[in-house]
């Protein structure tokens, strides 16, 4: 499990930025051709089931790529990226959340999201 400073996750962060904004973007596809497909038809702008099953395999590969980096995917919807990382000695996961500019949150690696705190 990789280990980030700060500024190694910041600029990991800024690095999978483009990434993150496609997942958004297919995550929004595949929901639309998810709908048309359980109706039994067809998205009118994105296609069908076979469309349906190509973003399927385009977000499992982008999800690859994140995970690839040593950061971790913990939610999809919002998208939510942990960095390993330590504080003081400390274990810890520098947290990023769908929406958010910046890496600028952490929360302790045995707590959770729910505890979630500015960096200092």
């Amino acid at each position: 499990m990789a280990i980030f400073t700060l500024d190694e996750a910041r600029a990991e962060l800024q690095r999978l930025l483009p990434v993150l904004r496609e997942i958004v973007a297919v995550r929004a596809d595949a929901a639309e051709l998810a709908g048309a497909v359980a109706e039994g038809g067809r998205s009118v702008r994105l296609g069908g089931l076979p469309e349906f099953k190509a973003a399927q395999a385009k977000l499992d590969e982008l999800m690859t790529r994140v995970q690839g980096t040593g950061a971790e995917l913990k939610g999809f919807a919002p998208l939510l990226v942990d960095f390993p990382a330590e504080l003081d000695g400390v274990p810890v996961l520098l947290c990023w959340l769908e929406g958010e500019a910046d890496l600028g949150w952490y929360h302790r690696a045995d707590l959770g999201f729910a505890a979630r705190r500015p960096l200092p």
